[in-house]
C-alpha cells in the first residue's frame, strides 16, 4: 500500500489518542502507513491558513470522535474545512465507552483494520 497523507483532527483533550495512532502507524507489522499532518500550534488566522495548507495536501481527513469534540471550536472548524475542501473524512470513536455522534461524520469502531480499510479508500 502506497503511504497516505492524513490530517487528523482531534479535540486538544484527546492528544494521547492522537499520538496512539501515530505510534502504531510506525509499527512495521500494521497493514497501514500515513503522514499525520495535524497543526499544533494556538488557535488563530495563521493556524487556520497552515491547516487550510495540511488539508489541502490530505488524502483523507481522519477525526478522533469522543464527548471532547463536541465543545472543540479548533476541531470543529478543521473538520468543516474538509468539508469545504471536498475531502474524504471518516471518524473513529476514541474510546469504547464513548459513542458521540457528529454531524457530518461518518464513525466506525476504532480498529488498525478499520483504519486500514479506509486509508486503503484514498
Amino acid at each position: 500500500m502506497a503511504d497516505k497523507v492524513i490530517f487528523v483532527a482531534f479535540a486538544i483533550e484527546d492528544a494521547k489518542i492522537r499520538d496512539m495512532i501515530k505510534g502504531q502507524s510506525l509499527n512495521t507489522k500494521t497493514p497501514f502507513e500515513y503522514t499525520d499532518m495535524s497543526v499544533k500550534e494556538a488557535y488563530d488566522e495563521e493556524w487556520k491558513k497552515k491547516v487550510r495548507t495540511r488539508i489541502l495536501r490530505s488524502d483523507g481527513v481522519l477525526v478522533i470522535v469522543s464527548k471532547n469534540s463536541l465543545s472543540s471550536t479548533g476541531q470543529k472548524w478543521e473538520i468543516q474545512c474538509a468539508k469545504d475542501e471536498k475531502k474524504k473524512l471518516k471518524g473513529i470513536w476514541a474510546y469504547k465507552e464513548d459513542r458521540t455522534n457528529l454531524n457530518g461524520v461518518s464513525t466506525m469502531v476504532w480498529t488498525w483494520e478499520n483504519l486500514a480499510n479506509w486509508i486503503n479508500t484514498l
